[in-house]
């Protein structure tokens, strides 16, 4: 799809409506829950994964299940570097612990989150993310639990943004790049608006 999603075209619809989302969540849980009978700790990546790992957590029921969060600077254009801007109050050494992230796509960020807990020493450590976008890959790296692959196309909604916008959105809607470069807010009264009738 391309242009505005749902302007001036009747059929536009999520990537993944409400109803999807929460079949996703619940089949993660599910195989996060048969894969680690003795309990896990969820590591959410700040600020994309919180929806996604706030209702994983939820959908959690039949183990033990914390949350804990990292955040993370942008890649300096300069250096390639990043930074841990919010770090664990969790000590992962020895647990299982699952990496919780809203999308993969070039794999740079994750790797280096990955290499920063394997360090700390936990019994395992997965990777569970929403959204894999593989097409775009530069690092090879495994991911266990996996919400939906999607092509290489720009997405927004439950938790992925721009500029901030559009995280709370329970959808999640496939968007013209193009279009919010010029304006960022391009899409917030079509698509809420939508929603609001959902």
């Amino acid at each position: 799809m391309t242009g505005v999603p749902g302007r001036d075209d009747p059929r536009w619809g999520p990537l993944l409506d409400r109803a999807q989302l929460a079949q996703r969540v619940r089949r993660l849980a599910g195989e996060i829950e048969a894969d680690h009978p003795e309990g896990v700790l969820l590591v959410a990546v700040l600020k994309g994964a919180l929806i996604f790992a706030s209702d994983l957590a939820r959908a959690i029921r039949n183990v033990p299940a914390e949350i804990d969060f990292m955040a993370i600077s942008r890649y300096a254009p300069d250096s390639g570097r990043v930074r841990i801007t919010k770090d664990l109050e969790a000590d992962v050494a020895g647990r299982d612990v699952i990496l919780v992230e809203d999308i993969v796509d070039t794999g740079l960020t994750l790797s280096y989150l990955l290499r920063q807990l394997q360090e700390r020493g936990p019994r395992r450590l997965d990777v569970c993310t929403l959204l894999d976008r593989p097409a775009r890959r530069i690092v090879p790296l495994e991911v266990r639990y996996r919400g939906e692959e999607i092509p290489d196309v720009f997405v927004l909604g439950y938790g992925l943004h721009h500029h901030d916008l559009y995280r709370n959105l329970p959808v999640v809607v496939e968007a013209d790049r193009r279009a919010l470069r010029e304006d960022p807010g391009a899409f917030v009264d079509e698509l809420y608006r939508r929603e609001r009738r959902a």
